[in-house]
C-alpha cells in the first residue's frame, strides 16, 4: 500500500498475493512533478475478493461483493456486486450464486 491518503477497506475483504494499493499520484506536467505530489483515497467496500498482482488505483472506489480478477488494473470506480477484470479492469457480469 501507497497510502498517503486515506484507504478504507470493508469487513470480510480478501486479497490475493501482491496486490497493490496506491493512493499517491503526480501532476502530469513535467515541471510541476518535481515539486507537487498530491493523494486520492481509495476505498474498497465488504465482502470483496481481490485476486493476485491486481493494482487499485488513487481515487477509486470498489463496491462491496465484488470480485476483482487476477492481474487487474483498476483505473476507475467499480459498481457493487460484479465480477471485473482487465487492464484496464472493466465490468464482466453480475456476481450471483453459481
Amino acid at each position: 500500500m501507497l497510502d498517503v491518503c486515506q484507504v478504507k477497506i470493508g469487513d470480510y475483504t480478501l486479497f490475493g498475493p501482491g496486490v497493490q494499493i496506491y493512493t499517491a499520484t503526480h501532476p502530469l506536467n513535467a515541471k510541476l512533478r518535481r515539486q507537487q505530489e498530491f493523494g486520492k483515497s481509495v476505498e474498497i467496500g465488504s465482502d470483496v475478493w481481490v485476486g493476485g498482482a491486481a493494482v487499485i488505483c488513487p481515487s477509486v472506489t470498489i463496491g462491496s461483493g465484488c470480485v476483482i480478477g487476477a492481474g487487474s488494473v483498476v483505473t476507475h470506480d467499480i459498481p457493487t456486486g460484479v465480477l471485473a477484470a482487465d487492464n484496464p479492469c472493466r465490468v464482466i457480469r453480475e456476481v450471483t450464486d453459481i
